[in-house]
């Protein structure tokens, strides 16, 4: 009744998934934290650099960067409208970047745990 299942290894593919979302979620947050903190004129051009990154992504030819790249644009727009003379939209934007960066790194941490358990399981 006590029977012994063996765990199942996870499968080397979505291992490699799961460790690039860790580590690009990890990254995605740190990186909304510090163009949060970026004063005006950096602020801006660094929103803009991430906005156009982001619809490059999104007019790619694999629909896997689609959806990265929606977030990466809003991401951008985001940052700049947070540097917007616009007392509420200014406050609104901050606060939405800075839950994207929580919700990135926490996805990040999330994601990272599960690839050390699958990588813990293969050995």
């Amino acid at each position: 009744m006590n029977d012994m299942v063996p765990e199942r290894l996870a499968p080397a593919d979505v291992l490699a998934k799961q460790g690039v979302a860790a580590v690009g979620g990890i990254a995605g947050g740190i990186l909304l934290f510090i163009m949060g903190a970026l004063p005006l004129p950096l602020g801006i051009a660094a929103g803009v650099i991430v906005a156009l990154v982001g619809v490059g992504a999104l007019f790619s030819k694999d629909p896997e960067d689609r959806k990265p790249g929606m977030i990466v644009t809003a991401a951008g727009f985001l940052a700049i409208l947070a540097r917007l003379p616009i007392a509420p939209l200014k406050s609104f934007a901050g606060f939405l970047l800075g839950i994207g960066a929580v919700g990135l790194l926490a996805m990040g941490i999330w994601k990272g745990i599960k690839f050390l358990k699958g990588l813990k399981s293969r050995s």
